[in-house]
């Protein structure tokens, strides 16, 4: 097993770039690329229940999914959920204190606003998707290694918080409580977010309203403690199976060459595994 992962990973480090960017219109569908194991273009899934903030079942299309054709989907034609809520009382900051980087939110998005939650029957979005959860504040820290380091093995994603965003929102996994493409099956809205059982509001891909400029942008951080960049053209291809590379950007303000996972508009979307040691999530949940 170790040697498989070392050559998947070697591999992986060598491939150039030559993918054609991913049309929105056609999307692979995720449905089934999860497994117990590190695989480019899947989701190493830890089992159920997993990391504090993991939360439940809840929300999710039941109804139709008429974007969903066989193994693709078309973003371009998926409903979002209706509204423009602005919070206020949104709170993010990011502290180094040692080792640590700590990262402080309550899960609202800071400059951005969401749909309104639970979907209103009058909502269009309500016929496929009628989640019943209501956004609140949810306090969390996320305690990460600073200066995040390759571990010898990587390691599995909980269903639950795996990272946070620049505006202070949560990034889960690709999947949704049926281990589907979440992105896919699950209605969000027009930011690509939603809340789950706890209330805390959330992403399962890089959000459209988060601004990124250039060839790379960092949209947010790994519970591993490595950035998560936005960097245009990038496919699935291109990356390992955790769905990072080792590549210089922009890091702790200065350019770096460094491992980091870039956001895909192909699933797994953020991260495929953990490739560093995981930090710890605290909070009221």
């Amino acid at each position: 097993m170790r040697l498989r992962l070392l050559l998947l990973f070697s591999s992986a480090a060598l491939a150039a770039p030559v993918a054609a960017a991913a049309n929105p219109a056609a999307l692979p569908l995720g449905d089934g690329h999860v497994g117990a194991q590190p695989a480019r273009g899947s989701v190493d899934a830890c089992p159920l229940p997993s990391l504090p903030g993991g939360g439940g079942p809840g929300g999710g299309a039941t109804g139709p999914t008429p974007w969903i054709h066989g193994t693709t989907w078309d973003s371009t034609a998926k409903p979002s959920v209706q509204g423009s809520v602005r919070w206020p009382s949104a709170s993010y900051s990011v502290t180094v204190s040692g080792s640590s980087r700590v990262v402080r939110t309550n899960s609202l998005p800071v400059g951005a606003p969401t749909g309104v939650f639970p979907i209103a029957p009058s909502d269009p979005a309500y016929r496929y998707d009628r989640n019943p959860n209501a956004i609140r504040a949810v306090p969390t820290v996320f305690t990460l290694p600073a200066s995040p380091r390759i571990a010898a093995t990587p390691s599995c994603l909980p269903f639950g918080p795996i990272g946070v965003a620049v505006n202070g929102v949560e990034i889960f996994n690709a999947l949704d409580a049926e281990k589907r493409d979440a992105a896919a099956h699950e209605v969000q809205d027009a930011c690509g977010g939603h809340p789950g059982p706890s209330g805390a509001y959330h992403y399962h891909a890089i959000s459209s309203c988060i601004r990124t400029s250039g060839s790379s942008t960092l949209v947010g951080y790994a519970l591993d403690g490595f950035g998560i960049y936005v960097e245009p053209g990038a496919t699935d291809a291109d990356l390992d199976a955790c769905h990072g590379r080792t590549s210089t950007v922009l890091w702790n303000g200065k350019p770096t060459r460094i491992y980091h996972y870039v956001a895909t508009a192909e699933y797994p979307y953020t991260l495929g595994c953990f490739r560093g040691t995981t930090g710890t999530i605290s909070g009221t949940r």
